[in-house]
């Protein structure tokens, strides 16, 4: 298929990668670099208004709502390129309500949208192992999920436009969540003179075994926080759930103390590290880090 993809970050580029793997014709543009590998491979673009114009379906993965606007309606966006019958898919993590407006003004011309943000980091996104959420008409998600499928493992239709990013929105609050229960719990260990490397294997055999606790309790101990999903990112997320919890009059305490966590985070110049870096901010309350016993 003729294929666009705008954004070529850590999680653009591998799922670029796979659409072009299985044979389709890619049509991309990016403001960064375009990596070496797609650029070989790819029809690489101007602009995306370009994008739009040579390609039958549109996928964007690109970092907040604002610069989903721009790529969309902004001066030669993807909006000034589409013809009528052409699908747009945004798989960026961005507002639901905006994305309801986004998609609206999509439709207008004759176009389908698709919001369907991914979970599953860096490590998903180059083992096409991703879950993608996905908000939409049944028609345009039946197009659009054979490709979605080469890309992802987990891919659910949960409803109308904007309730694939509702989706996500709910999916960072619990990883938000579980990041600062398991930072939590290997900072007490830790400090109370127990190994956490060995703690963490304890639990991971009992009920509070989570694929937080094995990928980024690991992380925590080893000091690996090189990003896979930064904490400026997750902040952002946490920033749309609790707007939106305003919105609908819901109380959100537990996220506001996560978010909390991550702008002392932030606060440090520690943005640009992984999320689970979240571990340094209660580190610093406790004046202790957690590190492995020799």
């Amino acid at each position: 298929m003729q294929l666009g993809f705008i954004g070529l970050g850590i999680m653009g580029a591998p799922m670029c990668g796979h659409l072009i793997a299985a044979g389709h014709q890619l049509f991309v543009h990016t403001r960064s670099k375009v990596p070496a590998a797609i650029g070989e491979r790819a029809v690489v673009c101007a602009s995306a208004k370009d994008v739009a114009e040579r390609a039958d379906i549109v996928f964007l993965m690109l970092p907040d709502t604002p610069d989903v606007s721009r790529v969309l309606f902004g001066e030669n966006g993807v909006a000034q390129g589409l013809s009528r019958g052409k699908t747009v898919v945004d798989m960026s993590s961005i507002s639901p309500i905006d994305t309801k407006d986004f998609a609206q003004r999509i439709n207008g011309l004759g176009c389908d949208y698709l919001d369907a943000p991914v979970s599953g980091g860096e490590v998903g996104a180059k083992a096409a192992s991703l879950t993608i959420m996905v908000g939409g008409p049944g028609e345009a998600f039946a197009r659009a999920k054979p490709l979605l499928e080469l890309m992802g493992k987990n891919i659910t239709l949960v409803g109308g436009n904007g309730d694939g990013q509702t989706t996500k929105v709910a999916n960072q609050i619990i990883v938000a969540l579980n990041i600062a229960a398991v930072s939590e719990a290997l900072v007490f260990a830790s400090k109370a003179g127990a190994d956490p490397a060995k703690v963490r294997q304890a639990l991971m055999g009992g009920f509070a075994a989570s694929r937080i606790l094995e990928v980024h309790g690991e992380r925590m101990i080893k000091r690996t926080f090189n990003p896979g999903f930064r904490i400026g990112l997750h902040q952002k997320d946490l920033n749309l759930a609790l707007a939106g919890a305003k919105s609908i009059g819901v109380a959100l305490p537990q996220t506001a103390n996560a978010a909390q966590l991550m702008q002392a985070c932030a606060a440090h110049g520690w943005d640009q590290l992984d999320h689970s870096a979240l571990v340094k901010a209660l580190e610093l309350m406790a004046g202790h880090e957690v590190a492995r016993l020799d």
